[in-house]
């Protein structure tokens, strides 16, 4: 998503958050959410759209035009500094607890002063909630649950999701200095985290200065914390703090591979530097002796230089990775290039998807995938799924689109996982699709137990081809279900069930860790972005990260494959 885009559906989710806490009636709130939505969904750039272009845009209006317009030109919308205005900003922070709602924490706030998580801790420690409309010692413990599974304290770290955007922006104006050489974003954020800290920014330039300066006059900085010839800090308009290093041109492999580690992956590759007689450091490898530089202006030669494979940046976590790309073990992982298509996709035709069919398979093809899976939610999701008379109508539409497209549009479904295992539509209807995800919508509360029989009992149903987002988790929302990992693993070898790596930056489930247990157990994965969107799509990246977090190569991922693939692994789920 374009970053203008991405800040300005920003604006409009928090206006309809602040609704919601002030009282304001639903028919209002929706529009709202629907205005960020098709902000956030839509496919070209706002910045370069008048009022008139915007408001052609679908679920963009002339009154949201307007005050996308009094954003792009003044910074600010009027409406939303007066909601700021009159609403505690403690309450947005009860919101994002699992469970908790804005009429619920407007209740706590009015009638118990509850203003932050902390406060709502106290009170429920001191059993003050019984007495409100509505709630009592169950509304307790499940607050209390959502809490302890929330942590003790703010990390201070951000979803990769809310940092990955404003990073790019900051590179790219960068990009356009005739001064800088490089540019790029470096430590947690380049190995795809799933959350970062900060952001940090690395170029490469012989004349530092203006890049610096650039940096901290930028209209994305709010503040500057420092400035220095060698690195400044400021905190950007998402309230992150960024950080620039410039180096010269000669040093840039030797500061991408100090500035990209995690710490325990940096001091394992410098005592191994120092085994070798060399010192390492963001200028280059060096012969402390001598002062000879050994290696230092790209990565590859870096870690050559010290008997290594070139270790992948989401890799490089000190789990095992510098040992194999000494001793030649290090794996060939998994790439973006190795991906034939994608498993999971929603269209319009859904009740949450942003775009329409044509417009997803278009943005498919464009990708140049061999195929797409439009896995529209199906019925037993009351709020967005299709009846077996819609997919059914849907199924007429997918075979029109087919005549003018060579990509294969494989009719698919998500279907919803109920209490016991079992999943929509009757078998002999389930047996006409291509192909299937399944995926745990409702009841995330139950224990891990319950959780991992329901997630097994479908993995037994012969039209489950896939498991989607497997702990059900929203980074830095929505903590993951609990579940038996082992037990699930197992399950899925027996069934011949795939696990998906869901690429969305808000879900990247399964994790990194998660795919490397996987990968120990020979299970077969998939990577799919879930769009909802065109812009969803580009979402694949993320996935393939987390997939070389986890060591996957790419004979482990069954949409590295060709359809033939594909087809031969539903039929032997079949049979």
């Amino acid at each position: 998503m374009a970053w203008t885009n991405e800040d300005v559906a920003r604006q409009f989710a928090e206006i309809a958050t602040l609704l919601k806490l002030s009282g304001a009636d639903a028919f209002r709130v929706r529009a709202y959410e629907r205005a960020a939505g098709a902000i956030g969904a839509a496919a070209a750039d706002l910045s370069a759209l008048d009022e008139a272009g915007m408001s052609q845009l679908k679920g963009i209006g002339t009154s949201t035009a307007k005050k996308i317009s009094e954003y792009l030109q003044t910074g600010s919308i009027a409406m939303l500094d007066e909601l700021r205005a009159g609403v505690p900003a403690g309450l947005i922070a009860l919101t994002r607890i699992p469970g908790l709602g804005p009429k619920t924490a407007r209740l706590l706030y009015d009638e118990l002063g509850v203003d932050s998580v902390q406060a709502l801790r106290t009170a429920i420690d001191e059993e003050r909630l019984r007495g409100l409309p509505g709630l009592g010692p169950k509304t307790e413990v499940n607050l209390r649950e959502a809490l302890s599974r929330l942590g003790d304290k703010d990390t201070g770290r951000r979803p990769m999701a809310d940092a990955i955007a404003i990073a790019e922006e900051l590179c790219l104006r960068l990009a356009r200095l005739p001064q800088v050489r490089q540019v790029t974003f470096a430590g947690s954020l380049r190995r795809l985290r799933e959350t970062v800290g900060d952001v940090d920014v690395l170029a490469a330039s012989d004349d530092p200065g203006p890049v610096h300066a650039a940096f901290r006059d930028s209209d994305l900085v709010t503040e500057v914390l420092a400035a220095g010839d060698k690195k400044t800090t400021v905190i950007t308009r998402v309230g992150l703090q960024a950080d620039l290093r410039v180096v010269e041109p000669d040093a840039w492999g030797a500061a991408l591979v100090y500035f990209t580690g995690s710490k325990a992956h940096n001091v394992r590759v410098r005592e191994r530097a120092v085994r070798r007689g060399l010192t390492l450091n963001e200028y280059g490898l060096f012969d402390p002796e001598s002062g000879e530089r050994r290696a230092s202006r790209d990565e590859a030669e870096v870690y050559a230089a010290m008997g290594m494979a070139l270790v992948p940046p989401p890799m490089r976590e000190d789990a095992g990775e510098v040992e194999a790309a000494a001793d030649g073990t290090l794996p060939r992982t998994v790439e973006l290039a190795h991906v034939r298509g994608d498993l999971h996709g929603h269209s319009d035709w859904s009740g949450d998807g942003k775009a329409t069919l044509e417009q997803m398979v278009a943005a498919a093809a464009e990708r140049g995938y061999a195929y797409w899976a439009v896995t529209d939610h199906a019925e037993d999701l009351p709020m967005n799924g299709l009846s077996r008379e819609r997919m059914l109508e849907r199924r007429g539409a997918i075979a029109a689109l087919q005549e003018r497209y060579e990509m294969r549009i494989l009719e698919g479904a998500e279907l919803n996982i109920d209490a016991d295992g079992g999943v929509d539509y009757d078998p002999d209807f389930l047996a006409s699709f291509d192909w299937c995800v399944a995926s745990v919508h409702t009841l995330m509360n139950r224990s891990g137990r319950e959780q991992t029989a329901r997630i097994v009992a479908a993995m037994q149903h012969p039209q489950v081809h896939a498991i989607g987002h497997l702990t059900g988790r929203i980074i830095g929302r929505r903590p993951p279900y609990d579940i038996d990992l082992d037990t699930i693993l197992e399950a899925a070898l027996r069934t011949q069930t795939a696990l998906e790596i869901n690429a969305s930056p808000r879900r990247l489930d399964l994790s990194g860790e998660m795919v490397r247990r996987a990968v120990d157990a020979g299970v077969t994965l998939t990577i799919s972005c879930d769009a909802h969107s065109v812009g969803d799509l580009a979402s694949m990246r993320y996935g393939v990260a987390t997939a070389q977090r986890g060591w996957a190569t790419a004979d482990r991922v069954l949409n590295c494959g060709d359809l033939d693939r594909i087809l031969s692994f539903t039929q032997a789920k079949r049979t």
